[in-house]
């Protein structure tokens, strides 16, 4: 088999360009055909990695468009929440595997040849692993944990607590402790504020493809 043929789905060019940059030393195996920031695939691609951050869950219509371009041989959702309900929705919606962020990049390459072969779909994280292995979102340089700089991103993006919940599959306890962590860490205390800063520190999506990753 040659190297797969990846097209990394997401909305925010920092959140591809960082799992880009984390399979970079992988290149024998994997090759990064499109960098999508909110943009269909226009490649053939064996494996479209739909990149959960600030996105809708694989249980929703993203997933099963993709899951529905010719150009795309098989979805694998990349994400936080390995509940079993969502794994499960996910791959009834037309995902082919369903794969944790808590993957160092080898790990992670492996688990995507498997379910490239048609092999385990499901690949999850050592239980114990709670710090990120690799890639990159907005506002890490300012100390935001990924779920943190996820629900600020939706936060900006005009979305109110319930919607946040909903999209995130998180309790509306957990978004209130999220946005209250938010808030302490970029020196914010109301949501308004909350929403100029993730303006001007790079939290609205990108509306255009990566033309070139390099």
């Amino acid at each position: 088999m040659g190297a797969l043929r990846l097209a990394l789905i997401d909305d925010y060019e920092v959140v591809v360009q960082g799992l880009a940059t984390m399979l970079r030393t992988y290149h024998d195996r994997v090759e990064i055909v499109e960098l999508n920031a909110n943009t269909p695939v226009g490649d053939r691609v064996d494996i479209a990695l739909y990149d959960s951050f600030a996105n809708p869950q694989g249980d929703r219509d993203q997933v099963r468009q993709l899951s529905k371009n010719p150009l795309v041989d098989r979805v694998v959702v990349y994400s936080w929440n390995l509940e079993a309900r969502l794994v499960a929705a996910a791959l009834t919606n037309g995902a082919h595997g369903y794969v944790s962020k808590s993957l160092p990049a080898g790990q992670l390459v492996a688990a995507l040849e498997e379910i490239h072969r048609g092999g385990q779909p499901v690949h999850g994280g050592i239980p114990s692993t709670t710090k990120v292995i690799g890639g990159d979102w907005p506002g890490r340089e300012e100390g935001l944990t990924q779920r943190e700089a996820e629900v600020l991103a939706l936060i900006t993006q005009g979305l109110s607590n319930a919607d946040i919940a909903d999209r995130a599959h998180l309790s509306i306890n957990s978004v209130k402790t999220y946005i209250r962590n938010c808030y302490r860490r970029i020196g914010v205390t109301s949501r308004s504020q909350a929403v100029l800063w993730g303006v001007e520190h790079g939290f609205r999506p990108d509306r255009r493809r990566i033309i070139d990753p390099s």
